[in-house]
This record gives C-alpha cells, structure tokens and sequence, in this order.
C-alpha cells in the first residue's frame, strides 16, 4: 500500500516536470518567434528613435530661445536699429512650445522604454500601451509639423521681405538671428519624422497580436 502510495507520488512529480519544461520551452519559443519577426530589433530601436527625438526637440528650443540679436539697417537713405528677438512672434513661441512639450513626451518615454529594454522586457508590453504610444506620437508629430511650418513662413519673410511693400531683407542686417531660425525649424522638422518612425514601430507592435 505504502509503495503504490509512493509510485502515484513519483508519477505526479514527473507530470509536473513535464509540465513545467513545456512552459519553459513554450516561452522560450515565443520570445526566440519575437526575436525573429524583428521585436528585439524594434524595441532597441524605438529606444534610439526617442533619445534621438529628445535631442531634436532640445536643440529647437534652445536655438530658438538663443534667437536674439541687435543690428542697424538702411532704408530709403535713413538708418535705423533693428531688434530681433524670438518672443515677438507667436508663430516663433508657438513652436518652442510644441518642441517643450515633444522634448519631454520623448524624455518620458526614453526613461520607460530604456529601463524595460535593460530588463529585457517588451519595450511595449500590451496592446492599451501600443496604442496610447501610437496617438500621443502621431499628436506630437503633428503638433512638431504645424509648429515648424509656421516658423518657417516667418523665417521667409525675414529672409525674402514682403512683395509691394518697402520692408527689406531683414536678414541681411540679422544674419545670425536668422540662421537660428532656420536650423530650429530644421530641428523641429527632423523631430516631426523621428515621431512619424516610432509611429510605424507602434503600428509593427500593434500588428504582432493579431
């Protein structure tokens, strides 16, 4: 009695180490299946993709905040001093707040994408967390666009003066505020693409739990 006891024990141990050996090898299927289709790839790049979004956004707003400058002009034979500065413009303050706000969005999600990745977990681990990822980028980015084409119509008037009217080329006496600029809204649109890459990561993450 006490042997048959003993056997049923055994049998139900070895069931169990059965059991838990096809656990393990079913998890490590799955995670050598994700690494296959790209999902280790795709999460070291969305790393990249947002460390390298941060610094975009922190350059736009910085060159942006450095535009300032103080120069003499002449028109129609008289000289005059001209101030230009960034906060002048709602276009130019519009933009530093878009790029503020995408430089902490993607500050943000650099600290939890990087700490997942070191633990070796899924960047995005479910699919509530793929989509919020995929709107909050696809309203950053048009947020970066929009920003960035309204400082680039003021970043042309400056350089190209108004057709009709006597208003020179400013940039010309500004030169340096000028360049500041346009390699803000330069920055600012590089952003916008950086944003519109992870948004096609978030989609490849989405597609994997059909």
């Amino acid at each position: 009695m006490a042997n048959g006891t003993e056997q049923k024990q055994n049998s139900q141990t070895i069931l169990e180490t059965k059991l838990d050996i096809r656990d393990v090898v079913t998890t490590a299927t799955t995670y050598g299946e994700d690494n296959r289709h790209g999902g280790r790839r795709n999460d070291v790049a969305m790393v990249v993709l947002r460390a390298m979004c941060m610094a975009a956004s922190a350059v736009a707003v910085s060159l942006m905040l450095t535009a300032r400058e103080t120069s003499m002009t002449t028109l129609y034979g008289f000289e005059f001093q001209l101030h230009a500065v960034w906060s002048l413009s709602d276009s130019l303050i519009y933009l530093v707040v878009v790029s503020s706000a995408t430089g902490l969005y993607s500050l943000l999600q650099l600290v939890i994408s990087g700490t997942r990745l070191m633990r070796k977990s899924p960047v995005i681990p479910t699919r509530t967390q793929a989509w919020f990822c995929l709107v909050a980028d696809q309203m950053s980015g048009y947020a970066m666009v929009s920003g960035g084409s309204a400082a680039l119509g003021v970043t042309n008037i400056n350089r190209t003066g108004i057709r009709h009217m006597p208003l020179p080329n400013f940039c010309k006496s500004l030169g340096l505020f000028c360049d500041h600029l346009a390699v803000s809204v330069v920055f600012a649109l590089l952003a916008f693409l950086l944003l519109a890459a992870s948004s096609v990561l978030d989609v490849l993450r989405l597609s994997r739990d059909r």
